[in-house]
């Protein structure tokens, strides 16, 4: 099972909300799917995302996949090791694997997101 206290995406995003801050990751679902990852490109803090835009992309051997923003909103942190470094990513994608933490626009827009039961009611009709 994967962790209930955040919110997914059909593309396999997740949102943890903290307060008025979303940190912003991929699922170990996308990670698995994906396989051995070779490049990652994260914005910078300070851009503004737009909920269902790319915000950047993760790259493997096998193919590259845009990340898509479950919200709206300013990035205020990167996690900047993780391009030169993407074992946490491939490792632990739901902790040190974040990707960055956004200041929400809208705090309505998670109410459109998936509730981990249903995430993986998405993931089990996949396989």
């Amino acid at each position: 099972m994967r962790p209930e206290d955040r919110f997914y995406m059909d593309s396999h995003e997740w949102a943890k909300l903290d307060g008025n801050t979303a940190t912003i990751g991929v699922t170990d679902f996308a990670i698995e799917q994906l396989g051995e990852l070779v490049f990652l490109d994260l914005p910078e803090v300070g851009a503004t995302i737009s909920k269902g835009e790319a915000f950047g992309e993760v790259e493997s051997v096998k193919a590259v996949s845009d990340l898509i923003a479950p919200v709206s909103g300013e990035i205020v942190a990167v996690n900047t090791d993780l391009p030169d470094a993407l074992e946490p990513l491939q490792e632990d994608p739901h902790e040190a694997g974040w990707l960055i933490k956004v200041t929400l626009s809208n705090q309505g827009e998670l109410d459109s997101l998936k509730k981990v039961e249903a995430y993986e009611e998405l993931v089990a009709a996949t396989r």
